[in-house]
């Protein structure tokens, strides 16, 4: 407890998961709002970072509105707004097919995109829940052709209130079936370019983070960089999860009021 305690005295801004962390679904977790206050009350700086990219920062902002917690939109940042970044330096007034639903299209026009249908010059494969088969079908015409494919995040699955559904890792790996290729560059969690794209966010040193969130290969994962890492046991991950783990967390907890309690302790 002592070593989780001078961890947390480290820290300079913590980042958090939303799904799963902070919210199931429609419904906000217990200690949420006593968290956000625990971190302001000693003037940390934090960000919600989510590998969700069917959303912006827009819908994010209204939903935890809807939720009671006033968070503003410069607070969030997600996959698709690293993926664009990250597209606007290395493929600058590029012409994107996206696969994705209307926020995230919306999301690369805000960054100067062209979206196109014919002839692009790269493809994008989102979390889209808008997705159909002629999306699939032309998103794999452009990945057979040699298109630079991006994917702005791994997750395979969403945690929802009532259990799963099938993010974009399965998506991937329907492509990968039926292509043989996997995506050029995976740009969300635990991926360098959403590390990168973070720190620059942030201005502060990556090892001064420490990201608090649900999922062991995403989440915990970034502890490769050297992120300190916090896994709550209130969404995807469950203690039985942990035994054999490769990705090995630097704090565990049961959920987001019993993070706020240990930083409260660790303070």
């Amino acid at each position: 407890m002592t070593d989780q305690y001078e961890k947390l005295r480290q820290i300079q801004c913590f980042l958090m998961d939303m799904d799963g962390t902070i919210y199931l679904g429609n419904q906000l977790l217990p200690g949420a709002q006593d968290w956000l206050d625990l971190l302001q009350e000693h003037g940390l700086a934090y960000y919600f970072l989510t590998n969700n990219s069917s959303r912006s920062r827009v819908e994010y902002a209204q939903k935890f509105n809807r939720l009671g917690l006033d968070i503003p939109e410069e607070k969030i940042f997600t996959s698709g707004e690293a993926t664009a970044r990250y597209l606007a330096e290395h493929f600058p007034g590029a012409a994107l097919y996206v696969v994705g639903t209307p926020p995230l299209m919306a999301e690369f026009e805000r960054h100067g995109f062209t979206l196109t249908e014919s002839d692009p010059d790269a493809a994008v494969l989102g979390f889209d829940t808008t997705l159909t088969y002629d999306k699939l079908r032309q998103l794999c015409d452009l990945v057979v052709a040699g298109k630079p494919y991006i994917a702005t995040h791994p997750d395979i699955n969403c945690p929802t209130e009532d259990g799963f559904m099938p993010d974009i890792g399965s998506m991937i790996e329907l492509v990968a079936a039926s292509t043989g290729r996997r995506p050029d560059v995976i740009i969300g969690k635990p991926y360098q370019p959403i590390v990168d794209a973070l720190a620059a966010k942030t201005g502060y040193p990556v090892a001064a983070h420490c990201m608090v969130g649900d999922r062991l290969y995403t989440d915990i994962a970034l502890g490769r960089w050297g992120i300190t890492t916090a896994l709550v046991l209130s969404g995807e991950t469950k203690a039985a999860d942990l035994p054999g783990s490769e990705f090995v967390p630097d704090i565990v907890v049961q959920d987001i009021a019993a993070m706020t309690a240990l930083l409260r302790s660790a303070k």
